[in-house]
């Protein structure tokens, strides 16, 4: 029951990062300064079709999975059914809050579209201190950035700017070809590359030890009655007269 509820605690983790790295994401659309790297390519579909940032977010998230099979030379069709279930989340959280994000008043001026992105960091930030600290399945642009590291022996770090500029550059072409300009890269794209990461390990220094607490509350708990439960009595010795 115990390990029950701390699956649960970190299943809402996960649920509720996501929810707010797409939130995110749609303050840096409605910024319009420019999206973050991991978003870039699903908006640059977006733009260029018509069709939701939701629904391109998805077929994105196909392509870096069909990118993964190619670069691994390995099919796991669990793993493929979790991140496309991971996807579809993902993309209908997209549509969900750009949605509630048009609600508030357009940022028309210079100022206000840049206190959205600088919202909209900070939020995203947020969202992926629950989403990695839940140490559920990841989404298929970082299960890539993985492949791409085994697959070419590089560092985590230097596979993440790799996939990144890749996603980018792929994203603006995208743009220049069918909507004749760079549509969702912008300066607001090379803040996030540089500040998300930054921001997130203040949060992670901070507050991921009281998130790591608040999972295992139960567990910890558990393990204390364990032992005391388990602790042998002493022995009463009766020395012989």
């Amino acid at each position: 029951m115990k390990n029950f509820n701390v699956t649960m605690r970190r299943l809402c983790l996960y649920i509720v990062g996501l929810f707010f790295l797409s939130l995110g994401v749609s303050f840096s659309i409605q910024a319009d300064l420019g999206v973050s790297p991991v978003s870039s390519l699903a908006y640059a579909f977006s733009l260029s079709s018509g069709l939701s940032v939701g629904i391109m977010t998805v077929v994105a998230n196909i392509l870096f999975i069909i990118l993964q099979v190619i670069l691994s030379k390995q099919f796991n069709l669990r793993e493929s059914i979790v991140q496309l279930t991971i996807t579809f989340l993902f993309g209908f959280y997209m549509d969900v809050t750009l949605f509630l994000v048009q609600l508030l008043p357009t940022p028309e001026t210079l100022v206000m579209r840049w206190v959205f992105l600088i919202i909209s960091l900070f939020i995203v930030a947020i969202g992926l201190l629950g989403y990695f600290n839940a140490k559920f399945p990841l989404m298929p642009y970082d299960e890539l950035t993985y492949v791409i590291s085994e697959k070419f022996r590089m560092k985590f770090s230097n596979a993440k700017i790799s996939s990144d500029l890749l996603n980018v550059s792929v994203a603006g072409l995208v743009c220049i070809i069918f909507i004749q300009s760079l549509g969702s890269i912008g300066i607001g794209t090379l803040f996030a590359a540089y500040f998300i990461g930054k921001i997130v390990g203040w949060l992670m220094k901070h507050y991921q030890k009281y998130l790591v607490q608040w999972i295992n509350k139960g567990k910890e708990k558990g393990y204390k009655e364990l032992e005391e439960n388990t602790t042998p009595e002493k022995e009463t010795v009766t020395l012989p007269s």
